[in-house]
């Protein structure tokens, strides 16, 4: 019978540990059935970001999601799973609040025809569960419009002469955020 070395037998164990299913199997979680997303405002193509936002993407359950899968009236983190996160790199006016720069969380309160969209400076926290009112930086008032329908939510960003707006969007419902971040706008207001 021939021998083995030991480099065989160290080889032949290393193997099939990494076949056996236990090690095989990774303490992942499973895929979320709501996707995270990251959208930033440039004011060039080129040009460094000025506002980062990650946030949730829940899907609607059916055409209207104002109002019954997410409540008028009620504290909501904008979106899914953990709060949503805006990061401003430089100060900006928020609507017509000065916000200086560094991360927030962005809670938002709808009601039919306007929102009450609230930045907060409690960040990695769950969902509204953890929203604590007392760390609240600004807090402003905008219209509700209507818009073509988006299955999942969504940020973004336009861009106009006078300023930037986040743009929040989710089955027929648009929510335009106004935000100054340029040093000539903001000295204006």
């Amino acid at each position: 019978m021939k021998k083995f070395n030991s480099f065989t037998v160290i080889l032949i164990l290393a193997f099939g540990i990494l076949l056996s299913p236990e090690s095989s199997a990774q303490l992942f979680n499973d895929m979320d059935k709501n996707p995270h997303d990251i959208v930033y405002y440039r004011p060039s193509e080129e040009g460094t970001p000025q506002i980062k936002v990650i946030y949730g993407r829940p899907k609607a359950k059916d055409d209207k999601v104002f109002g019954t899968q997410v409540p008028f009236g009620k504290i909501w983190n904008t979106g899914s799973n953990e709060s949503t996160e805006v990061k401003f790199y430089c100060d900006v006016m928020f609507g017509n609040k000065f916000v200086k720069a560094g991360t927030y969380s962005l809670y938002t309160i709808p009601n039919k025809n306007y929102w009450i969209i609230i930045l907060n400076g409690k960040t990695d926290t769950y969902g509204a569960h953890f929203y604590n009112p007392k760390f609240n930086i600004a807090t402003i008032e905008v219209p509700a419009v209507k818009g073509q329908s988006l299955e999942n939510f969504s940020i973004g960003f336009s861009s106009k002469n006078y300023g930037t707006q986040m743009i929040l969007a989710w089955a027929d419902t648009r929510v335009k955020i106004p935000l100054y971040t340029e040093e000539r706008l903001i000295s204006k207001i």
